[in-house]
């Protein structure tokens, strides 16, 4: 499996998930459409008094396995970079939180995503958001240009992490900070289970153990690593979804159950 297999399957995922959110229909993390383990992961991350001003369209297309704006502690004034940012609800969120004086960048590589985007900041009527098309292992920014990082359950989709946390280095100012929601393994799980490209655009392969994700980080400059579990995932509640993808359930669900987590992931680059 190729860093290229990966990127094409996880482009076309998310390409029929902005598809359905524009049409109104259930968008989900996993697939196209609505499941029990897209419920168990993506329920209940944002309070209704944060979606409530936003376009019901950005919330359908919520792919997210957590909230990163509530956690990252963002400040008026601020810039905020959103890796592979889909249908714009944690960038418009962000948005809001910085304030007119900041600006939220979106990041995404999928076209209908960006559209679906642009869309929703037009209906939100924010005017300090700029959405971006690129990918996450080459972030169209320059060196030192963004105080916060932010991203939800997308860069354990990516096929090059190192990339991912050398170009979020980069862009980011001395004393920036990386705040990010993700899938995160806990233990020891089966390679062929964690690089099955049937599973790469879902929300659980790909995913880094703790341990690497916290010394990949580091490789890549990072001080002050902290990773906090915010929602342990059950096997039973995607029984259904690997049935779909053709993957045996029994054969599965004793490498995968309480193995991946939802967790918010905080580094910091250093200020010298």
């Amino acid at each position: 499996m190729s860093a290229t297999d990966v990127k094409e399957t996880v482009r076309q995922k998310y390409a029929e998930a902005a598809r359905r959110a524009a049409d109104s229909d259930k968008s989900c993390c996993c697939s196209g459409k609505k499941t029990q383990v897209d419920d168990a992961i993506s329920k209940n991350l944002y309070a209704d008094a944060e979606i409530g001003a936003l376009p019901e369209k950005a919330v359908l297309a919520s792919l997210g396995c957590g909230n990163p704006t509530a956690l990252a502690e963002l400040k008026a004034g601020e810039i905020v970079l959103d890796l592979g940012s889909g249908g714009g609800i944690d960038v418009l969120l962000s948005a809001r939180r910085v304030g007119p004086t900041g600006k939220a960048y979106g990041l995404d590589m999928t076209d209908e995503m960006l559209a679906l985007a642009r869309d929703n900041q037009k209906k939100a009527g924010l005017a300090n958001v700029e959405f971006l098309k690129g990918e996450i292992e080459a972030i169209p920014l320059p060196d030192r240009s963004v105080d916060v990082i932010i991203s939800n359950c997308v860069i354990n989709l990516s096929g090059d992490k190192d990339k991912v946390f050398r170009e979020a280095y980069r862009v980011l100012k001395p004393g920036g900070r990386f705040a990010v929601s993700d899938i995160v393994v806990r233990g020891e799980v089966p390679e062929h289970i964690l690089k099955n490209v049937l599973l790469w655009a879902g929300c659980v392969a790909g995913a880094l153990q703790d341990g690497e994700y916290k010394r990949k980080l580091e490789a890549a400059g990072f001080t002050g690593v902290e990773i906090e579990v915010t929602r342990v995932h059950q096997a039973e509640n995607a029984r259904e979804w690997f049935k779909e993808l053709g993957v045996d359930f029994d054969s599965v669900a004793p490498y995968v159950d309480g193995k991946f987590v939802s967790a918010f992931i905080r580094a910091t680059k250093p200020k010298n």
